[in-house]
């Protein structure tokens, strides 16, 4: 796991840049602290830091040139099956300097080009020069569990791990206000846009070739859209059950391979119990696991069926139970360090997860990837009651107009009931995109658009929104999970994940994630993953065995970061005298302060709704305009 940079430059101009990949590549350390290395080749310079996982010698340090001096490699990931590629290589007569997926990597490209994509199991986003051609080839994973963004004009090429290393060099920051439109309404940005107007993610599954002329050509190597989610696997409820954990069981073998200490994150549901349960039965020692508990949040608190689990399998097992003052100092260091907006508070608990179980281990596995493509979410129920209506669908559907007199917030059980009600009785009377895209925003197109001065081109962000939602063409539920793998989980969930874990120094393996579980999943049928009782049906019947009985006898628990709270208290001065105060909003000329002000009203009305939510992705996004663009 590391973090990587590049340039190519066209010309004269773009060769001044090339001297800024000693900074690029210093503002990665977070992500490599192990080892740092820059490489410049003729009109290219390439950047690398190090997290030391596999081959810990300085033999595989990064950049990494083949035998011949002609491939360089820099490279971010791991390929989980190198082992596999290192014999087929062998075969084939490579001889090998090292013990590292890096080096495997690098012949894989040599002797397959960019077919060697099709061959990885892993999460990755390298770059390859090719001294001979001057060409650049650049990929990215299937999922998007690593990211890699670019910037092209006709001086040069960059590229870059974080958007905040691409920034140390010179072009045009210009703020993208399609993206700032999204990331209000959603609370994070959907890839493969960026904040920056021409900076770009690498699409999930896609490579780029460069050549020294600039020009760029762009290819998918893996579509999840070609997943038949029509054509069902003929397979028995029974039978598919066990295939799965089969699958998951070789997925959790390949990820537990490592030089340097690993555990489990172990929340206490299903999704990360199953995967420590199945690293259990894999290795011949107690495993190490993680979790964070709400010392002050009584409610939220899972660490008791954490433990559970780890007295099951007796693991060494480290609970942290965090106070609200932990999250308030987690708040502080997330706002100083973010790397681009992103404003899914549950990224504060993660922070403070990742940092303590770096302290033991620095490689940890996760149950992230499962609620997407099994059907977890509460969110899933409502839209398999929507699609099926029925009284209850009905009733609902026609309570809208009383709901909107009576209070609705997170921060009560009974205001969040309304809430939801009042959601699912908006959402029902839509098409299924338009419910869909309401129910994952916390603020509304007119709302957002009322909130910011600039308009919006509105053929630009219509493009953008249906590309999102292009999976969504019949009522198979599949397309529906398929949309959130799109969208939600690598823009939302891996992002969270990967720079949480990034900024802590620990890298997070994704066993639901191997592509064979993935394409599994979207082979089932709906009523395998959901039905009118029980979401994930399959996967939480897959692991019966495994796992305590009291695992399954509760709801599932969300967490809500104290917001209201802070904003009343703790955080009022940043609000009032700082980010969001009259002088500095009017000064950035981006929002409505009178529709600002109505926000902050709400904080300390009976009906705060949605407001806390986004009053801190707006303390998110100006932190970081203020550092960048101001």
């Amino acid at each position: 796991m590391c973090g990587i940079c590049g340039i190519v430059a066209f010309d004269e101009v773009g060769k001044l840049n090339l001297t800024q990949i000693k900074q690029a590549t210093s503002l990665l350390e977070k992500r490599g602290p192990d080892a740092e290395g820059t490489i410049h080749i003729n009109n290219i310079a390439l950047g690398h830091r190090r997290l030391s996982i596999i081959d810990t010698s300085t033999n595989a340090n990064q950049p990494f040139t083949d035998i011949s001096g002609r491939y360089t490699i820099v490279f971010n990931g791991e390929i989980f099956n190198y082992s596999l590629l290192k014999r087929k290589l062998l075969n084939k007569g490579v001889s090998f300097e090292t013990n590292s997926d890096t080096e495997v990597l690098l012949y894989m490209y040599i002797h397959y080009k960019e077919r060697c994509c099709e061959f990885l199991n892993g999460f990755f986003a390298f770059s390859i020069y090719d001294r001979k051609t001057k060409s650049t080839f650049l990929a990215r994973d299937r999922f998007g569990i690593k990211p890699l963004l670019y910037y092209k004009d006709k001086h040069q090429f960059i590229w870059s791990s974080t958007l905040t290393s691409l920034m140390a060099f010179d072009f045009p920051k210009e703020l993208d206000h399609s993206s700032l439109y999204m990331y209000l309404q959603l609370n994070y940005l959907p890839q493969p846009h960026s904040f920056i107007n021409s900076v770009k993610k690498l699409d999930t599954g896609h490579y780029a070739q460069v050549d020294e002329k600039g020009k760029i050509e762009i290819y998918s190597f893996y579509n999840i859209n070609s997943i038949n989610t029509e054509k069902k696997a003929d397979i028995s409820y029974e039978k598919a059950k066990s295939k799965l954990i089969d699958l998951l069981g070789e997925s959790v073998e390949q990820r537990m391979i490592s030089d340097v200490p690993l555990g489990t994150f172990l929340s206490g549901g299903i999704d990360s119990s199953i995967i420590t349960a199945l690293a259990s039965n894999l290795s011949n020692k107690s495993i190490n696991t993680f979790s964070v508990g709400f010392k002050d949040e009584p409610l939220f608190d899972e660490t008791n069926y954490a433990e559970a689990v780890a007295n099951r399998y007796q693991t060494n097992h480290h609970t942290f139970k965090l106070t609200n003052d932990d999250l308030l100092v987690s708040f502080f260091d997330f706002l100083d360090h973010i790397d681009e907006p992103f404003a899914d508070s549950s990224a504060l608990a993660v922070n403070i997860l990742s940092r303590e179980t770096r302290k033991f281990v620095t490689v940890a596995l996760s149950g992230d990837g499962a609620d997407e493509i099994f059907s977890g979410y509460r969110k899933h129920m409502a839209e398999f009651i929507a699609r099926k209506g029925g009284i209850s669908h009905d009733l609902i559907g026609k309570l809208g107009p009383f709901l909107d007199y009576l209070p609705q917030s997170r921060n009560s059980k009974l205001g969040n009931l309304f809430r939801k009600l009042k959601r699912f009785s908006d959402g029902v009377k839509l098409t299924d995109s338009e419910r869909y895209w309401t129910w994952a925003a916390l603020m509304s197109e007119a709302d957002t658009k009322n909130l910011l001065i600039k308009d919006i081109p509105t053929n630009v962000y219509n493009t953008r929104k249906q590309n999102l939602l292009s999976s969504l063409k019949t009522d198979d539920f599949n397309e529906v999970l398929l949309t959130d793998v799109k969208m939600v989980l690598k823009s939302d969930m891996l992002k969270k994940v990967d720079s949480m874990s990034m900024h802590n120094s620990l890298e997070v393996r994704v066993p639901f994630l191997d592509h064979r579980v993935v394409e599994f999943a979207f082979s089932l049928p709906t009523h395998y993953k959901i039905d009118g009782s029980m979401k994930k049906k399959i996967l939480q019947d897959a692991g019966r065995h495994l796992l305590p009985a009291e695992i399954y006898d509760r709801p599932k628990q969300g967490f809500e970061v104290p917001l209201i709270k802070w904003f009343r208290r703790d955080l009022a001065d940043l609000i009032e005298k700082d980010l969001l105060s009259e002088d500095f909003i009017k000064s950035q000329n981006l929002f409505n302060y009178k529709k600002i002000q109505e926000l902050k009203n709400n904080l300390n009305s009976s009906n705060p709704g949605d407001s806390p939510a986004t009053i801190f992705s707006l303390l998110i996004f100006n932190k970081w305009w203020k550092k960048h663009l101001s």
